[in-house]
């Protein structure tokens, strides 16, 4: 798996999308009420105002993979928890979140 995404949690989607307007130098390519998104050579990197309420604790960093169930199943037996199971998300979206003993969240995305 390699990553694909990286999604932040913010509380303020508007002064967060200003402030990485700035970070990146570019325009979004995706700005609405529940997600913006830049792409930066190939890496998604998305704004998400409902982070915080779905228990995102800091970015996470999205792998992308086949199949997200499968891949949260072998996590699940290496020793991670289930954060958020997979969920569709839009289109063919899928995408999950587990933490590794630590707590980090490590995130899958399937498209």
């Amino acid at each position: 798996m390699t990553v694909s995404s990286i999604v932040i949690p913010v509380k303020d989607v508007a002064a967060a999308t200003a402030f990485y307007r700035t970070v990146f130098g570019t325009e979004p390519h995706t700005d609405t009420p529940y997600y913006v998104g830049f792409n930066l050579d190939g890496l998604e990197i998305g704004l998400n105002p409902n982070g915080h309420a779905t228990g995102m604790v800091g970015a996470t960093a999205y792998h992308a993979t086949d199949d997200v169930e499968a891949a949260v199943a072998t996590l699940v037996d290496a020793g991670a928890t289930v954060v958020s199971p997979a969920t569709a998300v839009g289109g063919a979206t899928v995408v999950a979140i587990v933490a590794d003993a630590d707590g980090n969240h490590v995130g899958l995305i399937q498209s």
